[in-house]
């Protein structure tokens, strides 16, 4: 048990999964531990003002929630007071076990962080390390706790999403490897500014031990990785969709191969696996996303900087499942696919399902609560695969706009939230129409990549997604809802 908090007093704000389990691994160290939550019936303060005015109940620390932005008056007050602020994910680092009830180092860490992909990677990075016969666990932002997992001697390596709300607050953690996939706006009213956002996602390269992951073709991550101060001797390992120079690892016509830590990498290219080992994660054409090969990659750098042989990379993404709600074919109708990627909450995220699909081959259901964001860049860049458009939510506008300015010729019908009917049913029924009357021979696909969060209209993009393939269903046809992979991480 760890010394350090007998006796303390901490303060815990939030009491969602990652907050009751910092408050019980606190307990369980001899802290004292006081919750504040402003919904949460079973919190011990749930008044801001009340918590200020007491000194924030005599605290000596305070572990904060991932959705308390920095400026929320109880963080303000611990900064004025010089009370240190952590993370759970800080927590976590903080009170590593060793493995093997003693005998051994904790369990290292293989940190993913990104805009957007993050699941998934570490969904497959996890299977990589499972594949090499390592005891592990995807954690953090999705699954469990990184808390828990940290004192958990049982496990040999942890694959960790972290979000950059769980990175502000993070001051001292070390991974082994540590991977920023992308950097795109988004939770701009959280951090204040798009620098800000980034310099948060870079925080994953700080102290990072042998390899410092990024996306070769972007500058953005790149530069990241050239101001983190790290371990000597780490190493800089970039993935790209072309062929790969020296430390990196890339894609040779359909096979990924590494050039970053292959033994031979001056001269020779280490096979990791093919296009064929990403079938199941193919959206209806058959076609691996460009994006799903750029997660695959980044998962195959961090497995490889934690020392696993090449083919249980290759074993690994045969055996990974696609998560729910992430580019999943729900059904077939009249020969239209329907595909659920709700899991597309941004414009960067939904620019890329739409890359995925040919040109004029696509009715977009899109919409949701913007959070502030502007689309012109998305519709831009994508107009070419648009055949029409379905929109939804309440932040209709920026969308319309968008969409007016740059695709003034693609079809939009707008569903308003105040019909009776259920809005997924009609987005659907509108998108069928739409569909309808394309050439002979032509794929097309109804799409959900709202581009928005969902909780102007649904209580997550899960159940958006849920409400979306039960939608399709209704449509009939013998092979609607054929296709749907069992549920994942949401």
């Amino acid at each position: 048990m760890d010394a350090r908090f007998d006796g303390r007093t901490v303060l815990v704000t939030g009491l969602g999964v990652s907050g009751r389990a910092a408050a019980q691994v606190l307990r369980d160290r001899g802290a004292r531990v006081v919750t504040f939550d402003e919904r949460a019936t079973d919190a011990d303060v749930a008044d801001v003002a009340s918590l200020v005015a007491d000194d924030l109940g005599g605290a000596d620390l305070v572990v904060t929630s991932p959705g308390m932005a920095p400026a929320h008056p109880v963080l303000a007050a611990a900064r004025e007071r010089d009370v240190p602020v952590w993370s759970e994910v800080e927590l976590a680092w903080q009170v590593r076990v060793p493995r093997d009830g003693g005998a051994g180092e904790p369990a290292p860490w293989l940190a993913v962080t990104g805009t957007n992909g993050k699941t998934t990677t570490v969904g497959m990075l996890e299977s990589i390390l499972r594949a090499a016969g390592r005891r592990t666990l995807a954690v953090g932002n999705v699954g469990t706790p990184v808390v828990l997992a940290a004192v958990d001697p049982a496990l040999d390596v942890l694959a960790v999403e972290l979000s950059s709300f769980q990175l502000h607050h993070t001051v001292s953690m070390s991974a082994q490897a540590a991977a920023v996939l992308n950097v795109a706006p988004d939770h701009l009213d959280w951090h204040g500014s798009l620098a800000a956002y980034a310099a948060d996602k870079g925080r994953i390269y700080e102290r990072a031990q042998v390899a410092c992951v990024y996306d070769a073709s972007d500058t953005t991550t790149e530069d990241l990785v050239r101001q983190a101060d790290v371990v000597d001797g780490c190493v800089a390992v970039g993935f790209t969709l072309g062929t790969p120079g020296v430390g990196q690892v890339g894609l040779v016509d359909d096979v990924l191969v590494d050039r970053g830590f292959a033994r031979l990498r001056h001269t020779h290219a280490a096979e990791l696996g093919t296009l064929a080992d990403l079938a199941q994660l193919a959206g209806p054409a058959g076609v691996v996303p460009p994006h799903v090969v750029r997660n695959a990659l980044a998962a195959a750098a961090l497995a490889l900087a934690h020392g696993v042989d090449p083919v249980h990379v290759r074993d690994g993404l045969r055996d990974f499942a696609p998560g729910a709600h992430r580019i999943a074919t729900v059904g077939h109708v009249e020969g239209v696919a329907y595909v659920d990627d709700s899991k597309a909450t941004n414009a960067h995220a939904a620019s890329a399902s739409l890359a995925a699909f040919e040109p004029a081959s696509v009715v977009w259901v899109a919409g949701g609560l913007a959070k502030g964001a502007e689309f012109d860049e998305l519709v831009a860049a994508r107009r070419d695969r648009l055949r029409g458009v379905v929109l939804i939510g309440v932040d209709r506008a920026p969308l319309r706009a968008a969409l007016a300015r740059h695709a003034p010729d693609v079809p939009v019908i707008e569903v308003d939230a105040g019909d009776t009917e259920p809005v997924m049913t009609r987005a659907v029924d509108a998108a069928r129409r739409l569909a309808a009357g394309a050439p002979a021979g032509m794929p097309v696909t109804v799409l959900l990549a709202p581009a928005c969060a969902s909780m102007d209209q649904f209580t997550s993009y899960a159940a958006r997604g849920d409400a979306f393939a039960a939608a399709v269903g209704a449509l009939g046809g013998a092979d609607a809802g054929r296709e749907r992979p069992p549920d994942g991480r949401a």
